[in-house]
């Protein structure tokens, strides 16, 4: 057998070269967010049921949380436009000014008769708050099936590299998994901080009904970059699933 030499041109040798780990390394979103009136902001939330999240699937599901948050906004929005016509005839009472108050008076009649159906949903408070809990609890069953199938990949890398030793290219090749792994753990766990948000407005919530609330979503902040760091995690949310089920029930 004969080996011929082809000469080919520079463009197509540089593309017949392997891809490296940077061509194969996978981006983050940079997603949206949506200043709130009240304070904080929205954020997306990664499913985590499908593949690594992209700006376009980030971007959408806020833009579905949007629709849901306005038709909240209803009656705190009435709320202030009570309390404006209320502060005005506060602050004429003093000065005895019956022109001022007799201006802000219709105005503050017709704002109370929009919120007055309002009180009526305080009744309902305890119960959105237990389908929340459950909701939240769900998620986080979700996002702990999906954390624990990694970091058994990631364990599962770590025991391959003694396979490595003398072999670049399998070595490559478990550090480039070894990095996309990590990258998945990072897209999966900012999840949290959205879900922690949602939390913390439930608790909020619940407290104005008197409903006491002690779940924590603290994991520290910073994104697993090993097994050891992916199974912290994995505690502080399964410790969160425990104590919403001792609310909730099963």
């Amino acid at each position: 057998m004969v080996n011929i030499d082809i000469p080919v041109s520079a463009p197509l040798q540089e593309a017949l070269q392997p891809l490296s780990c940077t061509d194969l390394a996978l981006p983050l979103p940079t997603p949206m967010k949506v200043e709130l009136p009240f304070g904080g902001s929205m954020n997306a939330l990664v499913d985590m049921s499908k593949s690594i999240p992209t700006d376009c699937s980030m971007n959408f599901n806020l833009m579905l949380q949007m629709a849901p948050l306005l038709a909240a906004l209803e009656c705190p929005m009435k709320i202030l436009k009570l309390l404006k016509p209320l502060i005005d005839i506060v602050q004429a009472i003093p000065s005895l000014d019956p022109i001022k108050i007799g201006k802000s008076m219709p105005e503050f009649v017709d704002a109370a008769v929009d919120v007055s159906a309002c009180f009526v949903a305080l009744a309902k408070v305890p119960i959105m708050v237990m389908d929340l809990l459950r909701l939240i609890r769900s998620v986080l069953n979700c996002l702990l099936g999906q954390l624990r199938t990694l970091r058994d990949l990631m364990n599962g890398l770590a025991l391959r590299f003694g396979e490595a030793d003398g072999n670049p290219d399998l070595r490559a090749t478990l550090e480039c998994a070894q990095e996309n792994a990590a990258k998945q753990a990072e897209a999966l766990t900012s999840s949290i901080d959205p879900i922690a948000g949602v939390l913390a407005l439930v608790t909020t919530i619940a407290g104005l009904a008197g409903m006491e609330l002690d779940i924590s979503l603290e994991t520290g902040g910073a994104p697993p970059e090993s097994a050891e760091e992916l199974d912290a995690v994995i505690a502080v949310l399964q410790a969160a699933v425990d104590a919403i089920t001792a609310i909730v029930g099963e």
